[in-house]
């Protein structure tokens, strides 16, 4: 939806970083296929899970990732974890 995208933009541009999108120009990158008119075959999902970063957690982020393999588990959840991960060491 329109508003929805513009008020996501609003956030990045406060300074929050997608951490996804700072990893990768990787188009078609979805976080949830409903389970209706074979959606998760057809690859036609949409992407509802973000991490937004402030600056300083984005400077420390190593890599990030849609797990999209666990949706091909046996019985999964329509949508797939997000993760990042940090470099913390002084």
């Amino acid at each position: 939806m329109p508003q929805t995208r513009q008020a996501f933009r609003r956030l990045e541009n406060l300074g929050l970083t997608d951490a996804v999108r700072a990893t990768t120009d990787a188009t078609r990158l979805y976080s949830f296929w409903d389970y209706q008119a074979g959606a998760w075959p057809k690859n036609n999902g949409i992407r509802i899970d973000h991490l937004l970063l402030s600056p300083e957690a984005a400077d420390r982020m190593t890599s990030a990732a849609i797990e999209k393999h666990v949706r091909a588990w046996e019985k999964p959840s329509d949508h797939v974890p997000v993760i990042a991960y940090f470099d913390f060491a002084a």
